[in-house]
């Protein structure tokens, strides 16, 4: 499954989101780091392929051609939000 990194919402798209293309839900972009199967807070410029350029606002479209849609599960989606939630309330 295919989810907006903002709002959670499935997404039915196939292949690779153009730089223009925006979540139908909350009009977020698409095509941006946060979305990306190489995101990873913990890595160098946060990002794990080694070849890509550093992007500095990982929320906003970008011309990065290594970009990947990260697939997740409906529960994995499910727990991320929670997980943000009680974070917020600690």
């Amino acid at each position: 499954m295919k989810a907006c990194f903002k709002c959670k919402n499935e997404l039915n798209i196939t292949g690779k989101p153009g730089r223009g293309d925006e979540c139908p839900l909350c009009a977020s972009d698409l095509k941006v780091c946060l979305n990306c199967r190489f995101y990873d807070s913990a890595a160098a410029n946060e990002c794990r392929e080694p070849s890509a350029e550093r992007v500095v606002a990982k929320d906003r479209a970008n011309f990065c051609e290594f970009f990947e849609f990260r697939e997740t599960s409906a529960e994995g989606a499910k727990d991320d939000s929670m997980k943000k939630l009680k974070d917020l309330f600690k």
